[in-house]
């Protein structure tokens, strides 16, 4: 007799590991769930399911260790041990078809997870009754936007990323006749007014209102009822000399203005912006609650959607669990603001939020054909006249005379 087959790859192909992986994973989901009231739905993301590692502080230091592995780990890690399996125990064969879909759909699903982390953007749009918009806003990228407003008819925007503002490296731009040049950049911060603050530090702003204000950086922070205010100094440089530090937070209402060379600048931190290919306009906005209380029924936001081209000019009303899908974005009603007078539209761009529908269409086809093909083996089995006897009346040994 043949011996068998030697598995050179029998740690990635064993049912161990696929049992200690999913068992992984449920701790995984489990520990996150009980940290989401501390993290909050992004924090919870990001340090558990969109990382390779969970890391961990230690007591006292600022010294972080890996301490569990992360959601890219465990679903790369099912991934190669699903395929190891397959590539070693199946074989191409129409009676496995089924089996091979439901794989195939459990892989796609792990892959288009792994692929909506990294290119999946939440944004958010708010709106006025009456008010139009051609941008959504980000929930934590921001940008520092130098507009130039010299031009009566337009605005010239310059968009300079916040990770830059973390750099010491001074920007140039072709558009502006003056370097960026970092001075600090906080992540969260709290301001105050000068005035205010019993023996405050020396001030870091040299000019605009910042001058007047103190900057005091504090720990970021993920819960979802409170928020960060990225603050910062920036240092602008013309030809001649410095022109003046400026401080730039998001908690500023209004922007820095700023004459130079016979031209104005407005300058502000704010959340960073993506530009739509259309324009939105907030026509109605109506909020039912079940009769007796205050607990929403619907939200539904009536708008007006025009594009660029022109080819699309109709209406659209936007309700719960009923969004918008334009241009590669969708857009959900997420909730209202200022008296029912103001709607919030989640815009969310995902590249692959088809694959999971097509991965759960393969599961479910594998799981029909496969049953499909033993229902109809059975059946061709029973019309054939192949006896199928039960398990507990399959011929045995004779047993044994009693003793005399």
């Amino acid at each position: 007799m043949a011996s068998p087959r030697p598995n050179p790859l029998a740690i990635l192909t064993s049912i161990r590991l696929t049992v200690v992986l999913l068992v992984l994973s449920i701790v995984l989901v489990f520990t996150a769930t009980l940290d989401q009231v501390h993290l909050g739905v992004w924090g919870v993301q990001e340090k558990y399911f969109r990382s390779f590692f969970v890391f961990s502080q230690i007591a006292g230091t600022s010294i972080f260790v890996p301490v569990f592995p992360g959601g890219y780990l465990l679903g790369a890690a099912l991934i190669v041990n699903l395929l190891a399996a397959h590539a070693y125990r199946f074989r191409l064969s129409w009676r496995k078809s089924g089996i091979w879909l439901t794989h195939a759909g459990i892989i796609l699903l792990l892959v288009a997870e792994g692929i909506s982390g990294i290119l999946q953007k939440d944004n958010q749009m708010r709106i006025d009754v009456g008010q139009t918009r051609r941008y959504s806003e980000s929930f934590r990228e921001n940008e520092l936007a130098i507009i130039e407003t010299t031009h009566p008819g337009y605005d010239d925007v310059v968009s300079v990323p916040s990770e830059l503002l973390s750099e010491s490296a001074s920007i140039q731009h072709p558009k502006l006749p003056f370097v960026v040049r970092p001075v600090a950049y906080y992540p969260n911060a709290t301001l105050r007014m000068r005035s205010q603050v019993p023996n405050a530090p020396p001030g870091v702003a040299t000019a605009g209102e910042g001058t007047d204000i103190v900057a005091t950086p504090v720990p970021v922070t993920t819960k979802p009822d409170e928020a960060n205010w990225p603050t910062g100094y920036v240092e602008l440089v013309g030809p001649e000399g410095s022109i003046g530090t400026f401080l730039i937070s998001t908690m500023l209402l209004e922007p820095e203005t700023i004459t130079y060379q016979g031209r104005t600048w407005r300058l502000a931190l704010r959340a960073k912006r993506d530009y739509l290919p259309f324009s939105i306009t907030l026509k109605k906005f109506t909020h039912d609650i079940y009769p007796g209380t205050d607990i929403p029924r619907d939200f539904a936001s009536t708008i007006l959607l025009k594009s660029d081209d022109g080819r699309d000019d109709r209406e659209v009303r936007i309700f719960m669990n009923n969004p918008l899908r334009y241009a590669g974005r969708a857009f959900y009603q997420a909730g209202y603001a200022n008296n029912d007078h103001t709607t919030v539209l989640q815009v969310v761009r995902n590249p692959s939020w088809r694959i999971p529908y097509l991965s759960c269409a393969l599961i479910v086809l594998g799981l029909l054909v496969q049953f499909g093909i033993h229902l109809f083996g059975f059946f061709l089995r029973r019309r054939s006249g192949t006896p199928q006897p039960s398990p507990a009346l399959r011929p045995g040994p004779a047993p044994s005379p009693p003793a005399p």
